[in-house]
C-alpha cells in the first residue's frame, strides 16, 4: 500500500492558495474517507436504560407544560457522535416522547418520516390524515413524510412511546422542515388495521384497480404481531432466526423509505447470531431479559430498554430466560442503503 502524501508535504503557499479559492486536496484526506477494509466509525454501542429514562420523563412533565414543548421528547444521544447532534446511530433518531392525560400535541407535518412504538399506557392516539389510531402497548403507527399528524389522550395515566426518525439524514440534506396545521376532524371509525388489512395475504378488492398505496396501513397492533412470532416460531427450526418485518401489505416492500422496522423473538435459552451487516440498528426489549454482545461490548437489556448497534457490527442476542421468550422490536437504515445500492450482509457472529 503505497504512502499518501499530507498537508504538510506543500508548500504554505499553495495551501494557502487552495484555502483562498475553497479547494481542498484530496490525498491527504483519502484514508479517513474511503479506509481500506472497514468502515471507520465514531458510534458507539449503548444501552439506554427505561429505569433511567422514565423518571426524567415524569419530571419533565411536571416541569414543561405541552403548550412550551408541543413535543415532549428525551432523546436518545449516542456519546459517539456528540449528544447535541441527537443521533442513536449516524442515520437513526431515537427518543422517548410523553403525553399526560387530556393533553393534546398539536397537528403538523414534516419533512423526515418518524414512527411511534407504544412503550407503556392506555388511552393515547395518534390521528394521521383524518385517520384515528389507538396506542396500545407495543403497537407501531406509521407518520410518514408530509402527513399531517397529532396525538392526543384520552386516558388516565401517562403514555410513553418511542420515536424512531430518519432526521439525521434529513438534517444532512438540509431538507428539515415542519409546517403547523389546524387540528384534524377524526373520521368515527376503525383504523384501518381493524378494518381493511385484518390478515396478512388479505387486502380490499378494490386496491387491485388502482396503483398500491405509499402507506395503507398505518398502525401494526403488538397483539398481532406477538401471535405471528409465536405461530413463526413453532414453524421454525432451532438456530433460525424467528423475525418478522413490518411492510406495505399492497406491495410487500418496507413499510418506509428509509428506515426498516421489525420484530424479533427469541424463544427461551436461544441465542441469535445474526450476519454482520453495513446497516446501522436499535434495538428496545419488548418483553423478557437479554444479553448482548456488540463488538465485544456486553450490553445487559431489560423491559422498555433500548440499544445501539454500529454499522459493520458484530452482534449476538441471548435470551436470558429458559422459561420464557423475549421479544424485541428493530429500527435499522437497510431500506436506505439498499435504495442507494450499498447494503451488505457479512458472516455469522462466531
Amino acid at each position: 500500500m503505497s504512502q499518501l502524501g499530507t498537508l504538510e508535504d506543500l508548500p504554505i503557499d499553495y495551501r494557502q492558495g487552495l484555502t483562498d479559492h475553497n479547494l481542498v486536496p484530496l490525498w491527504p484526506s483519502l484514508r479517513a474517507a474511503l479506509p481500506h477494509g472497514r468502515a471507520s466509525r465514531r458510534t458507539q454501542p449503548v444501552l439506554w436504560r427505561y429505569a433511567d429514562i422514565r423518571p426524567r420523563l415524569m419530571e419533565a412533565g411536571r416541569l414543561t407544560p405541552i403548550e412550551r414543548a408541543e413535543r415532549r421528547v428525551l432523546v436518545l444521544a449516542n456519546p459517539g457522535l456528540g449528544l447535541a447532534n441527537m443521533q442513536a446511530t449516524p442515520s437513526i433518531y431515537i427518543g422517548m416522547q410523553l403525553i399526560l392525560p387530556q393533553e393534546t400535541a398539536p397537528n403538523h407535518k414534516h419533512s423526515p418520516s418518524a414512527v411511534r412504538f407504544v412503550v407503556e399506557g392506555h388511552g393515547g392516539y395518534t390521528a394521521v390524515q383524518g385517520e384515528k389510531l389507538p396506542m396500545e402497548r407495543g403497537d407501531l403507527i406509521l407518520t410518514p413524510a408530509g402527513l399531517w399528524h397529532e396525538h392526543g389522550h384520552e386516558g388516565s395515566e401517562p403514555v410513553v412511546w418511542m420515536d424512531a426518525l430518519d432526521l439525521p439524514t434529513i438534517l444532512f440534506l438540509e431538507a428539515s422542515y415542519c409546517i403547523e396545521g389546524q387540528p384534524q376532524s377524526v373520521r368515527n371509525q376503525g383504523d384501518a388495521s381493524q378494518t381493511a388489512y385484518r390478515r396478512a395475504g388479505l387486502a380490499p378488492y378494490a386496491s387491485l384497480d388502482r396503483a398500491p398505496d405509499k402507506y395503507p396501513l398505518k398502525r401494526f397492533p403488538w397483539k398481532d404481531t406477538r401471535a405471528a412470532l409465536t405461530d413463526l416460531a413453532a414453524a421454525t427450526d432451532p438456530g433460525e432466526r424467528v423475525q418478522l418485518a413490518y411492510v406495505n401489505p399492497q406491495t410487500g416492500q418496507e413499510c418506509m423509505p428509509v428506515l426498516g422496522f421489525s420484530a424479533l423473538m427469541l424463544r427461551p435459552g436461544e441465542t441469535a447470531r445474526p450476519h454482520r451487516r453495513s446497516s446501522s440498528a436499535v434495538l428496545h426489549v419488548v418483553e423478557g431479559e437479554t444479553q448482548a454482545l456488540v463488538d465485544g461490548v456486553e450490553i445487559d437489556a431489560g423491559v422498555n430498554d433500548t440499544f445501539a448497534v454500529p454499522t459493520h457490527a458484530a452482534v449476538t442476542i441471548a435470551n436470558r430466560s429458559t422459561s420464557r421468550p423475549a421479544f424485541l422490536f428493530q429500527v435499522d437504515d437497510a431500506p436506505m442503503q439498499r435504495r442507494l445500492g450499498f447494503f451488505e450482509e457479512f458472516e455469522a457472529a462466531a
